[in-house]
């Protein structure tokens, strides 16, 4: 099941992200996938201040691979840009973040390939010119499917 958004600037995909992480709860997992400047972190930066984060706290952690911020629930921020196999994710401890407490949101989840649990939900980001993005938002699993259809499209 998949729902796609088309949002016309970065505070729409902001919201967006805010809207999604009233629907998630502790061990929910977010997959974030696009190019470069897609638009990514500013919605993770959405999820986070829907889970009670300052958004001004919220950073791509390109350097630092995983940041961890705590709001309503712990929320984990995992960019994966600079790992070059998944043999890397061990030495991060990507499989305790992704099966323990809080919310995971993973930006470049195409880099852990098969370390990904079947159960998630996947968002590719597309930028469609401009400001403008397509957001497919996909379900794995039926868990993640009651969260999809609860998305809404604002009109």
């Amino acid at each position: 099941m998949s729902v796609e958004i088309i949002t016309e600037s970065p505070s729409e995909t902001f919201n967006i992200g805010v809207d999604i992480s009233r629907l998630l709860n502790d061990g929910d997992l977010i997959c974030l996938f696009g190019e470069l400047g897609a638009g990514k972190t500013c919605f993770i930066k959405g999820i986070g201040s829907g889970l009670g984060v300052d958004s001004r706290r919220i950073t791509s952690p390109t350097f630092i691979i995983i940041n961890e911020h705590r709001g309503r629930l712990r929320f984990y921020h995992i960019d994966l840009y600079r790992i070059n196999n998944s043999s890397e994710l061990e030495g991060i401890g990507f499989r305790d973040y992704i099966d323990g407490d809080g919310v995971t949101a993973v930006e470049w989840a195409e880099k852990a390939g098969k370390e990904l649990p079947e159960e998630r939900i996947d968002i590719e980001i597309f930028n469609i010119g401009g400001d403008r993005r397509r957001l497919v938002i996909s379900a794995k699993g039926e868990h993640y499917e009651d969260i999809v259809k609860q998305i809404r499209i604002k009109d």
